[in-house]
């Protein structure tokens, strides 16, 4: 039963567009990411997800709308919904969801990134 430091973890990685895992419930993680730029449209067929925005500010592209997410502010991405999230500016977010998720969904490629990186 230790406290989490989101600025202490933060401070470990300069990484963009790989989430970092620092605690888990159950079978959730909870992850930390920092994101700039573009990532890749994607979709998670077997789990909803959650950005809670720390830090900055994010956008998250949908088939029709995007959504402007900013700091202090969280969305949950419905399960199989097709989304880009992007950052104009570099942002610092956590993400939700169960172990094991791939960052990319169902489009793997160069964002991919390596899972259960704890920090």
């Amino acid at each position: 039963m230790k406290k989490i430091n989101f600025t202490s973890k933060f401070s470990k990685f300069t990484d963009q567009w790989s989430p970092k895992v620092i605690a888990q419930m159950n079978d959730y993680q909870f992850k930390l990411v920092k994101i700039e730029n573009d990532f890749t449209w994607h979709k998670h067929d077997d789990t909803d997800e959650v950005f809670i925005v720390l830090e900055g500010q994010i956008f998250i592209e949908f088939e029709n709308e995007t959504v402007e997410i900013n700091e202090g502010e969280m969305i949950v991405v419905p399960i199989g919904t097709k989304h880009k999230p992007y950052a104009k500016k570099e942002a610092k977010i956590m993400l939700v969801e169960p172990s094991g998720v791939v960052n990319t969904g169902d489009n793997e490629g160069e964002l991919t990134a390596p899972n259960d990186q704890w920090i």
